[in-house]
């Protein structure tokens, strides 16, 4: 299958390249000219832009920041719109505003095509050995259509209704991840504090109800006070401001998913919002003026 591939940042350019692993052709474009280079060298097509994409391609992903971003690929000067065949696809895999994406996907039915919302988790780790969960919404014969393609990247990929639909399951994985870091980091503060070794303490619970994989993947991080980024807190605050809002538009409280946006907040004006998420532990460092490892 020829694909085009907007977008190869952390998550995107690993992503590419499974695709390109797994036999499918690609035509890729991103601000970042290395970032090409990178994939162009593993097989894939470098372009300048997405109308160069959509020219050559009538499989077309995008994976970039949030809705503007998409957007902008979409519609703006040198964007897939400009020369978009009638019966193309449009996968956006990004992680945006699920009413974002039904208006974007209102616009291109008028031009002849189609859509498919696709968001991601698993952060960079399972992007780079593909078993990423992949939550998708749109028309079901095209989810059936492609879901072969999407497996190429990916270790679970679900259908979850309506376009839209993709993006509401990933902010309620979002709140999900969020409030579990925030736990695990005040759970083994809590041990530290207390004077029992939270190295052990995350031995003695992580095979019990409170394991997870979020603690699975981040304790370790925070014990190790490793906060490399597989997924930034800036891109976190992203999606949390995104599952505010449509909280507030159905009148679904969130008070825990806002108590974590406020911590994540005071990180980001402490100047570690280009750090992984996992360091919600500093926030508890700071108040305690203790680290959580040795």
């Amino acid at each position: 299958m020829k694909i085009g591939f907007i977008g190869l940042g952390i998550m995107g350019k690993p992503m590419s390249k499974n695709l390109i692993k797994a036999g499918h052709e690609l035509v890729v474009c991103d601000f970042k000219k290395e970032s090409v280079d990178e994939v162009v060298a593993c097989g894939a097509k470098g372009v300048v832009n997405g109308a160069a994409v959509a020219k050559e391609c009538d499989v077309i992903i995008t994976m970039v920041p949030n809705s503007p971003h998409v957007r902008a690929a979409v519609f703006g000067e040198g964007g897939i719109a400009e020369t978009v065949k009638p019966g193309s696809i449009l996968i956006d895999m990004s992680s945006i505003d699920p009413v974002e994406s039904r208006k974007i996907g209102e616009e291109l039915s008028k031009k002849g095509v189609d859509m498919l919302d696709a968001p991601v988790s698993g952060g960079e780790p399972k992007a780079v050995d593909a078993t990423l969960s992949v939550m998708v919404g749109g028309k079901k014969a095209l989810f059936d259509k492609y879901y072969s393609m999407l497996k190429t990247m990916a270790g679970s990929v679900v259908y979850v209704g309506e376009l839209g639909a993709g993006n509401i399951a990933k902010l309620a994985n979002q709140i999900v991840v969020a409030v579990n870091i925030a736990a695990v980091s005040e759970a083994l503060m809590l041990a530290r504090k207390a004077g029992a070794d939270p190295e052990l303490v995350f031995q003695a619970i992580r095979g019990g109800l409170a394991g997870s994989t979020v603690m699975e993947a981040k304790a370790p991080m925070m014990l190790n006070h490793n906060y490399k980024p597989g997924f930034r807190i800036e891109l976190h605050i992203k999606d949390l401001t995104n599952a505010l809002n449509a909280g507030h538009a159905v009148t679904s409280p969130l008070p825990l998913t806002a108590q974590v946006m406020e911590m994540m907040q005071a990180l980001k004006a402490d100047g570690f919002e280009k750090e992984d998420h996992s360091a919600l532990a500093k926030y508890y460092e700071k108040l305690t003026n203790m680290k959580i490892g040795k």
